[in-house]
């Protein structure tokens, strides 16, 4: 059988001298920069805390690939844009990926292939997928040198599906068949916090209660006077949730829908509203106000608030429930509320960028495996962004912008007999932030 890598093909010539080409350089890679990831792994722990919670049924003798080096190709293929399991039918051979996974390019042996990988996936039951959940919150929490006063998660869903998995349900509000898994994020340092999946539907009151119970006793046992606020849409706005969050000492700012009994509390500030637009002539005009209100499956008031906009199209006024007594109602929507934009933009990140929505298995204890893999992903990749030096542009660059100027660089492995040496493109443009990354990522002594 004919090799095809070594078949040759051909570029315009230049300067009169012909071009040819062939994929026989050898020991070549495209991804150097996964050793970056390889030392931020080192530094978080990521794949060693996953592997401590991860299930190990197989025979100890028939044992290849641990289960540190299954998570941890996974993982460093994901963040190079790799998403797909198959992919590494073709990575586990490639040099930098196996140095990055501890083993040496030439003499090592290759990485696990994919059925090995669908198997890895598959493997945890429910009370596993639970403890490798934690590990992610625990990831959070370990990024803080100290608790912190205070802190704000963010919550938001959406996640489309193509096929037949468990836990897809048709959504009339997105009009697809989706799932709905709940992503909570510390937007204030882009950190992601818990990613749950969960049916395509609005989640109920006693299942949000459920999720944020778990969430703040997990946070509790390591920060017990830490103060939580938790900021969302609508879905989240349950009397269940508010009951937990005022019982519990954690505060919350959730959207809340319309009701004509709400309306007719802010109905005179709107009439003012109205009025001062049309008088004066304006394109637009914005107030605010505050009430007390209780819903019918309240039991008892709560404080809104509400953001009242005439244009020439009319009226739009939209609302907002919390426990926070502080502070006045333009503020609250404005510049904290209204701040849980951020969270959406992070949820884009982790599914544009990263793949997070490729929930393509059929089980969905085997899906949520995989969110926990793309979110250790994205930790890794924020690690690599967080050590670039402020002044520099790449420093807030977005991850496809870090994975193509960062990790995506050709290399050439060379294995001797005492070292193994890459060498990179001496043209690199970024070949200055990338030495000062290799060092800065190195892992700190204790």
């Amino acid at each position: 059988m004919t090799d095809d890598t070594s078949l040759s093909f051909s570029f315009p010539a230049v300067s009169r001298k012909k071009i040819t080409a062939a994929f026989d350089g050898g020991k070549l890679t495209s991804d150097g920069g996964v050793m970056l990831l390889a030392i931020a792994d080192r530094r978080l722990g990521v794949t060693a805390k996953l592997s401590r919670v991860f299930p190990e049924r197989r025979d100890p003798g028939r044992i290849v690939h641990s289960l540190a080096d299954m998570i941890r190709a996974r993982i460093f293929a994901i963040a190079c844009g790799y998403e797909d399991g198959n992919d590494l039918d073709r990575l586990r051979g490639d040099p930098a990926f196996k140095l990055a996974c501890g083993r040496l390019p030439d003499t090592g042996r290759d990485l696990c292939s994919q059925p090995t990988l669908s198997r890895l996936e598959n493997a945890p039951h429910l009370r596993e997928v639970i403890r490798l959940s934690h590990v992610l919150v625990d990831l959070w929490m370990d990024s803080y040198a100290r608790a912190p006063s205070a802190i704000t998660l963010d919550i938001d869903t959406v996640d489309v599906v193509h096929g037949r998995q468990q836990l897809s349900l048709f959504n009339a509000h997105y009009d697809e068949h989706c799932f709905l898994p709940i992503h909570v994020y510390d937007t204030e340092h882009s950190r992601p916090v818990a990613v749950i999946l969960r049916p395509g539907k609005t989640p109920s009151g006693i299942e949000v209660r459920a999720h944020l119970r778990r969430l703040v006793r997990r946070i509790r046992r390591r920060w017990p006077d830490t103060r939580i606020t938790f900021r969302g849409d609508s879905h989240y706005a349950c009397p269940e949730a508010m009951t937990f969050c005022k019982q519990n000492g954690v505060d919350y700012i959730f959207a809340l829908a319309g009701t004509k009994p709400l309306a007719r509390k802010v109905d005179e500030v709107c009439d003012a509203v109205r009025t001062e637009r049309a008088v004066e002539n304006k394109i637009v005009v914005r107030g605010y106000t505050e009430t007390r209100h209780a819903a019918g499956s309240w039991h008892r008031e709560r404080r809104v608030i509400a953001r009242i906009e005439a244009t020439q199209q009319g009226l739009d006024i939209r609302y907002v429930v919390t426990s926070l007594n502080i502070g006045s109602a333009e503020w609250i929507y404005d510049s904290l509320y209204c701040a849980r934009g951020q969270a959406e933009n992070l949820i884009k990140l982790h599914k544009t960028q990263l793949a997070s929505d490729r929930t393509s298995c059929r089980s969905a204890l085997a899906n949520q495996v995989r969110l926990v893999f793309h979110t250790a992903a994205y930790w890794l990749i924020l690690a690599v962004r967080d050590a670039i030096p402020k002044p520099r542009d790449l420093a807030t660059a977005e991850f496809n912008t870090i994975r193509l100027r960062l990790l995506k660089i050709a290399a050439r492995v060379i294995e001797t007999a005492t070292r193994v040496r890459l060498a990179f493109a001496a043209a690199c443009p970024d070949a200055d932030l990338f030495r000062g990354l290799a060092n800065a990522l190195v892992p700190q002594a204790p």
